[in-house]
C-alpha cells in the first residue's frame, strides 16, 4: 500500500518532503492551508515544487529565487518581493513545499480582502510597512517589463517617460511623509481605487502564482496585436501600453487582434468619411481621441456604429484616458445611454454625432458629426468625470479600431474576412491618397 504525502504520520512527514528536520517547515498554518486543497491540487503542487527544486541546484531540498522566479516570469523588483513573501521573509533564498502551500492558499484560496492585502505586501518592496512613489513606480516597471519584454520596459528607452506617469497618475498618494526627504504614500484604501481604475494591473497581480502553459496566454498578461493596413504609416495614438491598459475590463477573445479602421490624418476628419470605414466593424471598436492640448481619451463600443435616433448598447462598453493619466470608467447600471449614433436628423434635440453616456446635450463624451468640435461631462452612466482638459475640445486626432472577436473558433471566418476588408479597403484608400498627394499627412 502507497502512503500520500498526507498519510504519512505526523513523525515522518520531514523525511516524506525530502527536507532535512531543520529545515521543516510543517507547522499549524501549512496544516490549514493544506486544507483548502483537494488530494490533487497537493499532489500537482508537489509535483510542481519538485520539478523546481531540481532545477535550483540544490540537491532537491529547496527552490531557489532564479527558478522560481524563471518559471513563473515575474523578474526586477516585483520577482524579488514576491519571492520574499512566499518564502514568509526568511531571506535565505529558499522555497520549500510548506512555503508553496501556504502562498497558493492565501493567493489562490482566499477571499477577495486577503488577496488584496497579499497583493499590496507586494508592494511595500522595502518591506517597512509603508509603499512608496518610488517603490510604486518600480513595480509598474517590473509588470510592463514581465508583459511587454525587459528591452520595452527601459524608461527614455523602450518606454517613453510620460507612459510611466500615466500609470503613476492614476493612483492617489493620500498618506503625506511625517519626515522631511521622506516620500508620500499610497494606502490601502488608494491601492485598492487604483487597481479598480487601471483593472489590467489587477488581473496581473491576481495570476502571478499561476502556472505557465506554453499553449495558454496567462491571464493579465495578453497584449493585443496593434494591426496596420500596408502602406499606412501614420503614426497612431495607441501605443501596446495602451492597448494592455484597454484591455484590462476585456475577455481573453476580446484581447488578440485590432486592427486600424480609421485615422483623421490618413482619411481626414470626415465623419462620413468615417462611418464608411467603421462599418466594417461588425462588433466591437475602439474610439481614441487626442484633443488640441494633448490629452487622450476614448470609449470601448461593445456594439456597431449604427445610427439610431436614441440611446443603444450594453453594459460592456467603457470610458477610458490615456493621458496624462490611466483609467477605466465601467457603466455604472445607472441608466441605459451607453451608445449614440446620430447623422442627418434636422431636429436640434438630436444632435448629429457620436457619443458614450450620459444625457443628450450633456454626454460622457461626444465628438460631432463635423468633427470640428467635442465635449465631455461627468456622466453617470459610467461614474466618468470630464475625459479632457476642459469640457469642450477642439479634437487634433481620431482614430478607431475595430476588435476582432473570432467567438466561433473558425480562424478562416468573421475575423479573417473583417481583416480583409478593412486592409482591403485601406489600400484603395491610400491609393487615392496619393493621387491626391496627402497620403503621408501629419498627425502632429
Amino acid at each position: 500500500m502507497f502512503l500520500t504525502v498526507l498519510d504519512v504520520p505526523h513523525r515522518n512527514r520531514r523525511s516524506a518532503m525530502g527536507n532535512t528536520p531543520d529545515h521543516s517547515r510543517w507547522t499549524p498554518e501549512f496544516e490549514e492551508a493544506s486544507k483548502k486543497f483537494h488530494q490533487s491540487g497537493l499532489q500537482s503542487l508537489k509535483k510542481l515544487y519538485v520539478s523546481l527544486a531540481a532545477q535550483s541546484r540544490s540537491n532537491g531540498k529547496f527552490v531557489s529565487a532564479s527558478a522560481f522566479q524563471a518559471y513563473f516570469g515575474i523578474h526586477g523588483a516585483l520577482g524579488n518581493r514576491l519571492f520574499d513573501i512566499v518564502t514568509q521573509m526568511r531571506k535565505d533564498q529558499a522555497m520549500y513545499y510548506e512555503d508553496l502551500v501556504i502562498a497558493k492558499a492565501k493567493y489562490e484560496k482566499g477571499d477577495p480582502s486577503e488577496i488584496e492585502d497579499f497583493d499590496f505586501q507586494l508592494m511595500d518592496l522595502t518591506g517597512d510597512g509603508k509603499v512608496q512613489r518610488t517603490e510604486v513606480e518600480a513595480v509598474i516597471i517590473s509588470i510592463l517589463a514581465t508583459v511587454l519584454g525587459p528591452s520595452d520596459a527601459v524608461v527614455d528607452a523602450g518606454l517613453p517617460e510620460y507612459i510611466l506617469r500615466a500609470f503613476l497618475n492614476a493612483a492617489d498618494f493620500s498618506l503625506q511623509p511625517e519626515r522631511e526627504k521622506e516620500e508620500e504614500c499610497i494606502t490601502k484604501e488608494d491601492f485598492h481605487k487604483w487597481l479598480e481604475r487601471i483593472p489590467s494591473i489587477k488581473k496581473f497581480l491576481g495570476s502571478l502564482l499561476k502556472a505557465p502553459h506554453a499553449e495558454e496566454v496567462i491571464v493579465g498578461r495578453q497584449v493585443p496585436s496593434l494591426l496596420i493596413p500596408e502602406g499606412i504609416d501614420c503614426s497612431t495614438l495607441l501605443r501596446k501600453e495602451y492597448a494592455w491598459h484597454i484591455a484590462g475590463p476585456l475577455q481573453l477573445q476580446e484581447t488578440q487582434e485590432w486592427v486600424l479602421l480609421y485615422h483623421s490624418s490618413v482619411n481626414g476628419l470626415s465623419f462620413n468619411t468615417f462611418m464608411g470605414h467603421i462599418s466594417a466593424a461588425r462588433g466591437p471598436s475602439i474610439l481614441v481621441v487626442k484633443d488640441k492640448q494633448g490629452n487622450i481619451f476614448g470609449g470601448y463600443a461593445s456594439q456597431p456604429w449604427e445610427r439610431h435616433s436614441e440611446f443603444y448598447g450594453d453594459m460592456k462598453s467603457f470610458l477610458f484616458t490615456l493621458h496624462p493619466r490611466l483609467s477605466i470608467y465601467r457603466c455604472s447600471g445607472k441608466n441605459n445611454n451607453i451608445q449614440w449614433c446620430a447623422a442627418n436628423f434636422v431636429s436640434e434635440s438630436l444632435p448629429n454625432g457620436i457619443g458614450f453616456g450620459g444625457q443628450i446635450h450633456h454626454f460622457g463624451l461626444f465628438m460631432s458629426s463635423s468633427f470640428e468640435r467635442g465635449h465631455s461631462r461627468p456622466s453617470i452612466t459610467f461614474s466618468s468625470p470630464v475625459l479632457s482638459s476642459a469640457a469642450e475640445f477642439e479634437p487634433d486626432t481620431i482614430e478607431c479600431w475595430a476588435v476582432v472577436v473570432d467567438s466561433d473558433g473558425d480562424n478562416q471566418s468573421g475575423g479573417e474576412k473583417l481583416k480583409g476588408t478593412i486592409l482591403e479597403r485601406f489600400k484603395e484608400d491610400r491609393q487615392m491618397l496619393n493621387m491626391v498627394g496627402i497620403a503621408n499627412a501629419s498627425n502632429e
